[in-house]
């Protein structure tokens, strides 16, 4: 095979990559992300039918649910009108409303417009149909980026109301967010000590074909793991595809490494071909976990998969990524250079 074929072989999951990459690039900027806070909701004072209330992301987002026919304003921070949900199902924010600069980041870190005051007159943007909303209300979790001094896993660290209309009356929701235990990161760091060992092995009993046989099934587990993530929130939050995308990327070349390097006994693929696709295979792995990596040591995770379950992959994907790396560019450098 000339030269030219490889490099071009070589180049098809290199597009992929940055095509996976590149898409990523719009996701929301601050979607809901590991935390060690849960928050419930404690009720609505008076009660109200057609109204439901929950937390997503442990404490990241407030979401509404309204019923048709049922009309719900949710008074922003400064008394303004902030969200309102129409009999209809429609849903819209106030954008001359300072609560909804605030609440575009966990942190309320947005600059507000001159021209967004409490007083100043709404402008409805409709933003769902389905009488459906989450948005960040930071009256439902805590804003500091560390626990309040002397706070122990178990205590309450906020305790709020967020302010409704409903139909026209007014209605406290009630929230309460409690610190949480911080989990053990051993049990997951022995699942990626084991999967760098079992990847050793089984580069040692079949070489470059093993390599990429790990790292086809650690890059599967993850694209599953990543997967699943997106699809545990709603959509409205901004879930990141590189939850997905980079496990993707990884799993491409690390296919068709494999491939090659089963090609044949008599004519394998060629070394530095098989090798390259590996080695973007395992590099994509280990940045695929490296965004992650505080899902170890987190409380509350963002997905409905078991927490265990996340927090192993990433370990694994990391260690094992970092092994098969290593073991790939040994052997590459090994090999005398192809004329």
């Amino acid at each position: 095979m000339s030269g030219r074929r490889p490099a071009r072989l070589l180049a098809v999951p290199v597009l992929v990559a940055v095509t996976l990459l590149g898409t990523a690039a719009p996701a929301a900027a601050d979607a809901a992300g590991p935390t060690d806070y849960r928050t419930e909701i404690v009720g609505m004072a008076p009660a109200v039918d057609g109204v439901t209330a929950s937390v997503v992301g442990g404490d990241s987002f407030l979401r509404l649910e309204v019923a048709p026919g049922t009309e719900v304003l949710v008074v922003g921070y400064r008394g303004e009108q902030f969200i309102r949900f129409l009999p209809s199902g429609v849903v819209e924010e106030n954008r001359r409303s300072p609560s909804w600069y605030l609440s575009q980041d966990r942190y309320g870190t947005a600059e507000v417009p001159a021209d967004a005051t409490p007083d100043a007159e709404p402008e409805w943007v409709r933003v769902a149909t389905d009488g459906r909303w989450v948005w960040h209300d930071h009256r439902s979790h805590w804003m500091g980026t560390a626990p309040p001094l002397g706070a122990r896993p178990g205590d309450v660290v906020l305790e709020a109301v967020v302010p409704l209309e409903v139909d026209g009356r007014a209605v406290d929701l009630s929230v309460r967010s409690t610190l949480q235990p911080t989990p053990s990161r051993l049990p997951a760091v022995v699942v990626g000590v084991l999967a760098g060992v079992a990847l050793l092995v089984l580069a040692r009993a079949a070489g470059l074909a093993g390599v990429g046989a790990a790292l086809s099934g650690l890059a599967a587990v993850a694209l599953v793991v990543g997967a699943w993530t997106v699809r545990s929130v709603p959509a409205e939050t901004g879930p990141s595809p590189l939850h997905w995308a980079l496990a993707l990327a990884a799993l491409v070349p690390a296919i068709a490494g494999t491939w090659l390097a089963r090609s044949g006994s008599s004519r394998p693929g060629p070394p530095f071909l098989v090798g390259g696709l590996l080695a973007l295979a395992a590099a994509e792995l280990v940045l695929w976990a490296w965004t992650r990596l505080d899902v170890l040591s987190a409380a509350i995770l963002p997905t409905d998969a078991p927490f265990s379950l996340d927090r192993a992959t990433t370990a694994a994907a990391f260690l094992g990524g970092v092994v098969a790396l290593i073991v790939v560019l040994r052997a590459l450098l090994r090999r005398p250079a192809p004329a």
